[in-house]
């Protein structure tokens, strides 16, 4: 089948709402939804993430990062990770392993590198999100953080049908946003019921349309992955910053221009991507 084709064909099934997801997923979807129960409180939180070992560890990293930490002491013990960062960011970093886990278990080493470059395309707009809305553009940045981390989960759900066809990972970027992106994302978020302002925000990333300086949660996004340091491998909108960049983001917030706010915080942009990357 001709790349185009299969593209075609996967976004007219999940508009008929025929999407194959990963096996394991539904764990993490069942975590989430545990998570959800307004009866779980912290001491429940602990005991479940304590069965899945990775999330516990990327809990305990991004509570030990510059943007959750403020210079205070590390924290080794889940417990008080999951305290200082709050269960919404818990919830958050659950989703994030959920998003990771949609692209399966490629054996292809092609495959396996997509998923990567992906994820950490994913950890640095998720970071640069929650930075922009908590410095810029005044929103929540916990939100923002959410959009950052599923804003691609359309992409990894591409790649974990790439198995099914290899020539969906061949060709032009520019071929998934065009034939399969919308269709894919907007029914993998009306399945997981993803919050309209959120799911709002990505469509806004997929019509390529901000203002600057940035507004709404679309905005904060949008500039998220324009400044991304890592270009996604599924989007060629999604370049790696340039040297000169700069001027392109010199509106005026607040008496202080975009791209002096990003450099003061870019420390903690990375901390906390470095703390996502798994």
């Amino acid at each position: 089948m001709e790349r185009i084709d299969a593209l075609k064909l996967i976004a007219e099934q999940a508009r008929n709402g025929e999407l194959v997801f990963p096996t394991g997923l539904d764990v993490s979807l069942k975590l989430l939804q545990q998570l959800d129960d307004p009866d779980c409180h912290i001491d429940r939180a602990v005991q479940l993430i304590k069965n899945d070992p990775l999330l516990a560890a990327r809990v305990v990293a991004v509570a030990n990062s510059a943007v959750y930490s403020r210079g205070g002491q590390a924290i080794t013990d889940l417990r008080n990770a999951v305290s200082r960062i709050g269960l919404r960011t818990t919830r958050t970093l659950t989703m994030a392993i959920a998003t990771r886990q949609m692209a399966g278990t490629p054996a292809q080493p092609a495959l396996r590198a997509a998923s990567e470059q992906l994820w950490a395309h994913t950890a640095s707009v998720a970071a640069l999100a929650q930075i922009i809305a908590r410095r810029i553009t005044r929103l929540d940045p916990e939100t923002a953080f959410f959009a950052g981390i599923i804003h691609e989960i359309g992409g990894f759900y591409l790649i974990s049908r790439a198995t099914e066809f290899p020539e969906l990972l061949q060709g032009e970027p520019a071929d998934w946003s065009e034939q399969a992106e919308p269709a894919v994302g907007r029914a993998i978020l009306t399945r997981l019921s993803i919050p309209e302002p959120v799911s709002q925000a990505i469509e806004a990333l997929w019509d390529g349309l901000r203002s600057l300086p940035p507004v709404t949660l679309g905005d904060t996004l949008l500039l998220a992955n324009e400044l991304a340091t890592v270009a996604s491998p599924l989007n060629e909108s999604s370049a790696t910053r340039a040297p000169d960049s700069a001027p392109l983001i010199d509106a005026v917030v607040d008496d202080a221009t975009l791209s002096s706010i990003l450099e003061e915080s870019a420390s903690e942009v990375e901390s906390l991507a470095a703390a996502l990357r798994f």
